[in-house]
């Protein structure tokens, strides 16, 4: 496998150590049950798969040898390569500005851009309109280009379903960077329609049978189709693909939905299926399959409390968090700093998108169990300095060095 050139300070002595080791033990990835680092008085245990993926160590890789390269040039991101707080600060700290925020709000105006600048493209992905932007102020979007190459898949394989008159039906947040980017590219292959979760994929099979009149389909998707799209014609024929951050059993649950509907609708035999319904099993992220695995696996053991690190807009992070506060008390936490002392941590409430201090979050017996996990955009390094804080709350512990040994 390809290996990338990452800042030692993403690094950790402890988590990468471990993650190695159970790499080399585990090279096929069949064993998913967390690493318990027992310490006395406090237990960690890790989950099997978490932090950085294929795809955001090749967007580390690229951004910060683009900044090697050209130490005399302004160099742009187009927004936030990826969703962690401490990438992004590091990266603006050595003089990178972005172009856009998050939500695609321009900050930067095009015009202030010349053929001399860089500009550095997200793991994200981006819209086919920001690269023809680019091309016309004689920039070329493809020298430090951090998309990640399962996000380039899932573009191949929706115009490889488009190219056989297939409406493409993408799984994603609407106005989410990579959602935009795959539409975008989507819509140039085929009508593109996209749907947040599987309430809306229930709406739209209503269109599929005819429950629904199509002319409420403008209003209820607004903003969430390509220009031209006609649902009685365009819904006969679909297939879907993702966001590479949500949630793996989600998206295969509205396919194989959607499946049903078709089947069921046109009464299909299994091999008048492709018909009406595209195979895109093959378009979900393995790093995002692994994570959520993982986590699952987590989540058979007994624990006190998750921490789960990350940037609080990503996506595959919140995902995350919404397996693990199902079955235990969850703090969601960006850094260290949140962690106040002993007795308050300060965490961001998803559901109402704030950040709120709980007390007394950490448990009174001992020992105590604490799971740790993070998202796919988290360094190594953050998990680290979190571990070592609430170990710090605890007296008469192991050695690091003699727990480490044990690995």
């Amino acid at each position: 496998m390809k290996t990338f050139n990452i800042p030692d300070f993403y690094r950790s002595k402890i988590i990468t150590p471990i993650k190695e080791s159970r790499r080399k033990k585990d090279k096929l990835k069949r064993d998913f049950s967390p690493t318990v680092l027992d310490f006395g008085p406090v237990q960690f245990l890790i989950a099997r798969h978490f932090g950085f993926c294929y795809g955001v160590e090749n967007a580390i890789d690229i951004a910060y040898r683009a900044i090697s390269e050209n130490p005399d040039k302004r160099i742009f991101l187009l927004s936030e390569m990826i969703h962690n707080p401490d990438v992004n600060r590091d990266l603006t700290d050595r003089g990178v500005r972005f172009l856009m925020d998050t939500k695609g709000k321009q900050l930067i105006q095009w015009e202030d851009l010349t053929p001399d600048d860089i500009v550095i493209v997200p793991a994200f992905g981006t819209t086919v309109e920001n690269q023809a932007k680019l091309a016309e102020l004689g920039i070329n979007s493809y020298v430090y280009d951090t998309t990640c190459p399962f996000v380039e898949k899932v573009w191949n394989r929706a115009a490889q379903i488009g190219e056989k008159n297939y409406t493409i039906v993408v799984h994603g947040k609407p106005f989410h960077e990579e959602t935009r980017a795959t539409f975008s590219h989507s819509k140039e292959n085929a009508p593109t329609v996209v749907v947040e979760n599987i309430e809306q994929a229930q709406q739209l099979a209503k269109y599929i049978t005819g429950e629904t009149p199509f002319e409420q389909f403008s209003k209820e998707f607004a903003g969430q189709f390509s220009e031209g799209f006609d649902p009685e014609k365009d819904l006969k024929r679909i297939g879907v693909v993702n966001q590479t951050t949500m949630l793996a059993s989600d998206t295969q649950g509205i396919a194989d939905f959607l499946k049903t509907v078709m089947i069921r609708h046109y009464n299909l035999r299994p091999e008048q299926v492709e018909d009406h319904f595209a195979n895109t099993r093959d378009t979900l992220c393995y790093a995002t399959n692994d994570n959520q695995d993982a986590t699952y696996a987590l989540l058979t053991h007994q624990a006190d409390l998750v921490v789960v690190a990350g940037g609080y807009n990503s996506s595959n992070t919140s995902h995350l968090v919404e397996l693990c506060e199902g079955k235990f008390p969850t703090y969601f936490i960006e850094s260290v700093n949140k962690i106040l002392d002993k007795q308050l941590i300060s965490h961001f409430n998803m559901h109402t998108k704030v950040e709120v201090v709980s007390e007394n979050y950490l448990p009174a017996h001992t020992p105590a169990r604490i799971m740790l996990t993070c998202g796919a955009s988290c360094p190594d390094a953050v998990v680290e300095a979190i571990l070592l804080r609430l170990l710090s709350f605890y007296d008469n512990t192991r050695s690091i060095e003699e727990v480490m040994s044990e690995f």
